[in-house]
């Protein structure tokens, strides 16, 4: 399937000795810009079978010509008449033989004095004064309008200040680069975490951040990657490095809705898949409902946390293939004494769009802090890193935690001491 949405049809194609384009130049159907290191090249061009031509970036120095970013997704131009272009005022257009906008390009900053657009070796393509280099200062980039390819290097997350989100959106299909039903993004509710949607229903929880990786992806340490989720007061957003720019490597959103991470191999000459989103039933979204752990070591799969029971009417239907009414308490908590803690570990954390998070509260105070709380229902450390610190506590049913073979984090869980 992958490789079915790699393979683009391209027209011939004039390239330009340059990155970037200035006021009064433009690119016409068949001619391309290419990043100054030769990584990314970008131009009009047809996907799959397709006739329609897009304005797009692909890696230049791989084989299959691999787009990574579309500029004009929902508006094609319906022959080789397009023309990119850049003027005055910083605004890039797409138009067609008529001269009609296909598509142009917007930003809420001043105008700059002698505004250029240029397409950098990260494969974004920004729009600047052409005597600041400095990226707080860009016009536009493609970077801040991701596609169905998340880049090194690249933000998925929200500006608090402004109210503006950047997520990934898969394709429609392997000839439409038009939005799909898919997004993977940061979702803030709660404690953020980072998600895939179809539509507005969570189908993939790749989990909090503790500081080290997501809590739903406990992989192992991996010196070719550096990822990070930074939160503050003006923003939250994740993202990640490669340690070697040689290497080309992307996350993909592809049009059934699987994140797919992948490497290219330069001997084989193809994309290689290094983990895939969705890979088994655990990681499908809440699969053993509330108050459930699921392992793919087990059959089945869904298993009652410790106090807690199966609900069902009828003990035949435990390994019912059904378990997304999970599981309730055994023993109702006392709330004001009475209720201790069950620590499991190894575990993927619940989602925490129902939570409070503090990191300069240790452990033990957050305890407490549960324990004054009659609907809080867990807790955990905020950050893992040099033995732990900080404060996440759970409200509300404890929802998607997987039980791990190895790595994972540990959660305490409110019971009634009689469950203990």
């Amino acid at each position: 399937m992958e490789l079915v949405l790699c393979l683009l049809l391209f027209f011939t194609r004039r390239t330009w000795a340059i990155d970037t384009l200035t006021q009064g130049q433009s690119i016409k159907d068949g001619e391309t810009l290419v990043s100054a290191g030769g990584s990314f090249e970008l131009g009009f061009f047809s996907p799959g079978n397709s006739k329609s031509r897009y304005v797009g970036i692909w890696y230049k120095k791989v084989s299959t010509g691999t787009v990574v970013w579309v500029a004009n997704r929902e508006n094609l131009v319906s022959d080789a008449s397009g023309v990119l272009s850049i003027n005055e005022k910083g605004i890039l257009s797409i138009m067609n033989g008529t001269k009609g906008i296909v598509w142009s390009s917007n930003t809420s900053r001043n105008s700059a004095e002698e505004p250029i657009a240029q397409l950098l070796d990260s494969g974004n393509f920004v729009v600047k004064d052409r005597n600041d280099s400095d990226s707080e200062n860009f016009l536009w980039q493609s970077f801040d309008h991701p596609g169905d390819t998340f880049l090194p290097g690249m933000k998925i997350g929200i500006n608090f200040v402004t109210g503006s989100e950047r997520h990934a959106s898969s394709w429609k299909n392997t000839e439409d680069p038009a939005p799909g039903i898919y997004t993977y993004r940061v979702d803030s509710q709660g404690y953020p975490q980072v998600v895939v949607k179809k539509g507005a229903d969570i189908l993939f929880r790749a989990g909090s951040w503790n500081g080290l990786y997501l809590t739903g992806s406990p992989l192992p340490v991996n010196p070719l990657y550096s990822f990070e989720l930074v939160l503050n007061e003006n923003e939250v957003y994740y993202t990640y490095q490669v340690q070697n720019n040689s290497i080309y490597t992307r996350f993909l959103l592809n049009p059934s809705g699987l994140i797919q991470r992948t490497i290219w191999n330069e001997r084989t000459n193809n994309w290689e898949v290094y983990a895939t989103s969705q890979s088994d039933q655990c990681s499908i979204y809440a699969y053993c409902g509330s108050y459930a752990t699921c392992s793919t070591n087990e059959s089945p799969p869904c298993k009652c946390l410790e106090g807690f029971i199966h609900r069902s009417a009828s003990p035949r239907d435990i390994n019912s293939v059904d378990w997304s009414y999970g599981c309730s308490r055994r023993t109702p908590l006392a709330c004001h004494g009475g209720d201790s803690f069950l620590r499991k570990t190894g575990l993927k954390l619940p989602d925490t769009s129902k939570t409070w998070a503090n990191i300069s509260i240790d452990l033990k105070e957050c305890e407490k802090l549960c324990l004054k709380n009659c609907s809080c229902t867990a807790y955990a450390n905020l950050d893992i890193r040099e033995g732990g610190h900080g404060c996440l506590l759970w409200f509300g049913d404890l929802i998607d935690i997987i039980a791990f073979s190895e790595g994972g984090q540990d959660l305490y869980i409110r019971l009634a001491t009689s469950d203990l």
